[in-house]
């Protein structure tokens, strides 16, 4: 049986993981969502510029919920999870 070519990576350890690998890891996964499932692009833009903004972004991460703050911004199902959101 031939090998699958969009086989993901299973590391469970970001401490495994390079820091050059890991950020090319997080861009394509933003990258290979579906189409339908993206905000567009100046949106994206947006969302990232007010998390700079917020006093609850560390190391690129939300430390309300923990998520990498590129990754929710990315998505149209996601929002800021702050009390009063900023997206």
């Amino acid at each position: 049986m031939p090998e699958n070519p969009q086989r993901i990576c299973r590391k469970c350890l970001l401490r495994e993981t390079s820091e050059r690998e890991y950020f090319e890891n997080m861009y394509s996964y933003i990258e290979n969502l579906p189409q339908e499932d993206k905000v567009a692009k100046e949106e994206y833009q947006e969302r990232l510029f007010r998390c700079k903004e917020c006093e609850n972004l560390a190391f690129g991460m939300c430390r309300i919920c923990g998520c990498y703050v590129e990754m929710r911004a990315a998505m149209k199902v996601r929002h800021c999870p702050d009390i009063k959101p900023q997206w």
